[in-house]
């Protein structure tokens, strides 16, 4: 007879062997792949172990062999920071009101708002970032609509910066913030705020005191969800940016393509790794130390 902890460990079997086989190999040959030497035709020299790779992050070389500072890289890597940083803020001051406004609606209305939230996820990412450089461009709808207001009567110049980037980040993964602060705004007891305001309360405090700590563990999902995949985003900054606004992503294609260095390009998706694991582990470590403390 099979113990009770051996039928548990062949229950659990089959979903170690695709996790193992889909996540943790694919990121082993990665790591593996990032301590080789880059081959000269591309591809990598599959017998050649150095730490060349992660060298090249920071340093470049000179012509007579020696280390040169270079922070390329790094203000690539800041830029995507700040970027998916400023993604989060937007997305989460655009984010909350509507999820609060939601949670307030009857139970009817709120999956009818649900299903409008979703409705851009139904198209193709490609087809929506297309869209907003025919909103952005110079002579778009954004501009027009400008001049028609009486508001500026200059060219927007506002495709291919940072701050088109920036929209279409947001707009992409505004869904990603409104749905986990819906989720903990829809189970808040309306009669916490009643009773708010029958002790004196005023809207604002009503707001800090008792609908804010309530919609916390959302608002924390809602960041980390808008933040990680805008660290990574590809698309957008290639589209609205122009090349003038390159990301994580963008730089690690780079190399994987037209450079043809899967060292370096395995190195920095390492990195970026590094830099999500930090962000979950955060939010774990933040929300599994909040029950314990709580009153």
């Amino acid at each position: 007879m099979v113990s009770a902890t051996g039928k548990r460990v062949l229950q659990i079997t089959p979903a170690l062997a695709i996790i193992g086989f889909f996540m943790v190999a694919p990121l082993l040959l990665m790591a593996y792949v990032s301590i080789l030497q880059k081959g000269l035709n591309g591809g990598v020299v599959w017998d050649s172990i150095t730490p060349e790779a992660y060298v090249n992050f920071i340093f470049e070389r000179d012509l007579d062999d020696s280390l040169i500072l270079n922070t390329d890289y790094l203000q690539i890597f800041a830029r995507s920071f700040g970027l998916s940083l400023l993604t989060a803020v937007l997305a989460l001051a655009i984010g909350f009101p509507t999820a609060l406004y939601m949670s307030m609606q009857p139970e009817g209305r709120r999956n009818l708002l649900i299903f409008l939230v979703t409705i851009p996820f139904w198209t193709n990412l490609l087809v929506r970032n297309y869209a907003w450089i025919l909103l952005l461009r110079n002579g778009g709808l954004v501009e027009n609509l400008l001049h028609w207001l009486g508001i500026s009567d200059q060219p927007l110049g506002l495709l291919y910066t940072p701050y088109a980037v920036s929209i279409g980040l947001t707009y992409s993964y505004l869904p990603f913030m409104v749905l986990p602060i819906y989720a903990s705004l829809e189970k808040m007891d309306s009669r916490l705020i009643e009773a708010a305001f029958d002790l004196g309360a005023d809207r604002k405090r009503a707001l800090t005191r008792v609908i804010l700590p309530l919609a916390a563990p959302g608002i924390a999902a809602g960041c980390v969800l808008v933040f990680v995949p805008a660290l990574g985003a590809y698309v957008t900054p290639e589209l609205l940016g122009g090349g003038k606004s390159m990301m994580i992503g963008n730089l690690i294609q780079s190399q994987f393509g037209a450079a043809r260095n899967w060292p370096f390009g395995a190195a920095l998706a390492f990195a970026l790794l590094a830099i999500v694991l930090l962000a979950m582990m955060a939010y774990l470590l933040r929300f599994r130390r909040a029950p314990a403390g709580g009153h």
